[in-house]
């Protein structure tokens, strides 16, 4: 059966799909003896000798892991400066591993680590719009005006970022904590938001994905994904994806009644 060549690179833990394709244009790939360069080539995996970095590729057995991140730790695969990344947490494996998504240095939280790239690629696209949910704290009152804002979708350099729902809120002078659901998976978002809105963000953690959480997974502590949250998070990426709609908005709201 033919299959897109980047597609079997992610299916033997080379990476994520994206990430697959940077290694075929960066000519690290040969597929019967011949260097391929450009994106679009079809092969045959059980009949294709295909080499990645002069390595045989050779399908592997997929695994699954949940790791709470602890802050001061990368989620990447190369660092030049030798920094604490997320996949040296997991130990004794042998496979390739990589985050789905990620989680800037100061954050901690939930992050899966896996090889399969196929999934990787599906919950990190867009279109599924699969939620995560996070814990955070901030200096200042969380205004009303604030979480409207919020909840209506605020503009960034990036452009204008998807509306959020906000929930679980304890606000004061000083300080306030809430959680916040979102969709989309831009760098540094949550901080640049509420940082456009005049908060400084102390506290931010990742405690749910989807329908994935485990509160009683201590910072810096991974284990194995059951069978059925894998299930549960492939399940996510069959869904239809969700049409947009123009008029009323798509996520719930919080009332933001309270007095100051």
């Amino acid at each position: 059966m033919q299959e897109r060549l980047q597609k079997v690179l992610a299916s033997a833990g080379i990476g994520s799909r994206r990430e697959c394709e940077n290694v075929i244009l960066a000519g690290r790939v040969t597929v019967d003896g011949e260097r391929v360069t450009a994106l679009g080539a079809t092969v045959d995996a059980g009949k294709s000798v295909i080499y990645c970095d002069g390595m045989p590729i050779r399908p592997e057995a997929k695994i699954y892991y949940l790791l709470n991140k602890p802050k001061d730790c990368l989620c990447t695969n190369y660092d030049e400066l030798n920094r604490l990344r997320a996949i040296d947490i997991i130990k004794n494996v042998k496979q390739r591993l990589y985050t789905i998504g990620r989680l800037d240095k100061q954050s901690e939280g939930l992050i899966i680590i896996t090889n399969d790239g196929e999934l990787s690629n599906k919950l990190s696209h867009p279109k599924y719009e699969v939620n995560k949910t996070y814990f955070i704290e901030i200096d200042g009152y969380l205004s009303n005006e604030t979480i409207t804002a919020l909840q209506s979708g605020v503009w960034l350099a990036f452009g204008k970022h998807k509306p959020v729902r906000i929930k679980k809120m304890h606000r004061s002078f000083k300080k306030s904590r809430f959680e916040m659901i979102l969709c989309e998976g831009k760098n540094r978002e949550i901080r640049r938001m509420l940082a456009d809105h005049g908060h400084k963000v102390r506290t931010l953690r990742r405690i749910k994905i989807g329908s994935l959480c485990d509160p009683d997974l201590k910072v810096g502590k991974y284990r194995k994904l059951t069978e059925q949250e894998i299930k549960s998070l492939y399940s996510m990426t069959e869904k239809k994806p969700i049409e947009k709609k123009s008029g009323k908005q798509r996520y719930d709201t919080v009332t933001a009644s309270k007095k100051k």
